[in-house]
């Protein structure tokens, strides 16, 4: 969908430094949350930058995440054995929303579309690889997510020519 005319999600949020405070402003309330603490205690310190990197990379961003994390196989790792529940995945979802309002992440419709629809997406699929026995293709690829709609944009007005 994209073309020379419509930028990526990547770039229409901001670019990295927009996902790195998105990232830092979520996981502080992620750490202060007595349902969501447990499974983020002890989280390396560089944990909100890396996913920043996974989310600028999803949305068309350069390819940080998979040159140095290892791409989709390292994220499903990292949730591997978790056994995260739908309250904590719903909960999860809630706060990350709260931080892009926070950090003013675009709030227009097309933009909060693809960006809740990663999310929901994204999140459901961490709850099924963290089950106990799960078994998920490391092989994957990276996801790419783009525009359902792409964003409105005033058009100019056509101006008649005088006679």
């Amino acid at each position: 969908m994209n073309d020379e005319t419509t930028p990526t999600l990547y770039e229409w949020a901001g670019g990295r430094p927009a996902l790195a405070r998105l990232f830092e402003a979520f996981y502080r309330e992620v750490l202060a949350d007595e349902l969501l603490e447990p499974v983020f205690r002890g989280m390396d310190p560089q944990h909100p930058q890396h996913v920043a990197d996974w989310l600028g990379e999803v949305f068309g961003g350069p390819a940080c995440y998979s040159t140095e994390r290892g791409g989709h196989a390292h994220m499903i790792g990292r949730h591997l054995g978790r056994a995260i529940t739908e309250p904590q995945r719903r909960r999860w979802v809630s706060l990350l929303m709260d931080a892009a309002d926070e950090v003013g992440l675009p709030a227009d419709p097309e933009f909060r579309a693809a960006f809740a629809g990663y999310v929901e997406w994204g999140s459901r699929l961490a709850v099924v690889f963290s089950r106990p026995g799960a078994n998920p293709d490391g092989d994957e690829p990276m996801p790419h997510w783009d525009w359902a709609v792409p964003p409105w944009r005033p058009q100019p007005k056509k101006t008649s020519a005088s006679s």
